[in-house]
């Protein structure tokens, strides 16, 4: 598991572009067979990527120093690849593209499996510390509704999908869901807001080869950009802003944890104080 520490305004000031996409990208979460996580002390959010071929994959760590994944946690999972089944504790939830678990408090045994090794599901993973127990529940793309926004004139027509939130599943902090932009719309999050309470987490997904997101970050007044590829990450802190223009239209996941569970708390940012 790697770990990331936080970095102040101040110091992100002084930042090259390699020192910026150390800090906040997450060049490679995908990789056959495998579980990768990153621990961020972001509000201790933890973000994974586990793409199960033949055998199953648990989640697990050990450097959490628990005695198992959920002791202390809940987690957020959505499926970005073929066909897969999460066991959750025996219970068994099979997830098609797009579809979301959300895993509540004190589950000791969650298994990732793919139905078909050639077209492995490909699962993302949130995950942050729970104070209570939540039911377990599924949530799949075609039961979650949606919210239409933007429009072609200002290139930011998209669809959001809020999968864990207050009105939907419930949890204790972790709130996450998924915005679909329309063919030849590609900007998201503009006119552009902070959350003073809370911290963000991007996956951008649903990218060709050649397509790029120039993700937008940093205090509104000194902003900074990463330039980001298919299936890569943006840790977006509390203090910064989050907005992202594509060479195409794209989908992405956002999750934030934090002190607020109010999916509306922004702080919005006017387009004249950008810099």
């Amino acid at each position: 598991m790697e770990t990331r520490h936080c970095t102040s305004r101040e110091e992100m000031k002084r930042y090259t572009t390699d020192e910026l996409r150390e800090a906040f990208l997450v060049e490679s979460l995908f990789s056959k067979g495998e579980l990768k996580l990153i621990y961020t002390h972001e509000d201790r959010m933890l973000i994974g990527g586990a793409v199960p071929l033949e055998s199953g994959i648990q989640l697990e760590e050990e450097n959490l120093k628990t005695a198992y994944f959920l002791e202390r946690r809940e987690a957020g999972i959505i499926n970005i690849g073929g066909r897969g089944t999460i066991k959750v504790d025996g219970d068994e939830y099979s997830l098609d593209k797009k579809d979301g678990l959300y895993i509540g408090l004190g589950k000791k045994q969650v298994v990732l499996e793919s139905d078909d090794s050639n077209n492995p599901a490909r699962f993302y993973i949130m995950s942050t510390l729970a104070h209570k127990e939540y039911p377990t529940i599924k949530i799949g793309i075609k039961e979650a509704a949606p919210v239409n926004l933007g429009d072609d004139k200002n290139s930011n027509k998209r669809t959001i999908y809020k999968y864990i939130h207050a009105d939907g599943i419930n949890s204790c902090q972790l709130m996450m869901g998924m915005t679909l932009l329309a063919p030849n719309n590609m900007w998201n999050t503009m006119p552009a807001h902070i959350h003073d309470r809370r911290s963000e987490i991007y996956l951008y997904f649903d990218m060709e080869e050649d397509t790029r997101v120039f993700h937008f970050m940093g205090e509104p007044g000194e902003t900074r950009h990463l330039v980001m590829k298919n299936e890569q990450v943006a840790i977006s802190p509390s203090w910064s802003i989050h907005s992202g223009i594509g060479t195409s239209n794209y989908t992405f996941i956002w999750a934030m944890a934090g002190e607020n569970y109010t999916f509306d708390d922004m702080d919005q940012v006017e387009m004249k104080d950008l810099k």
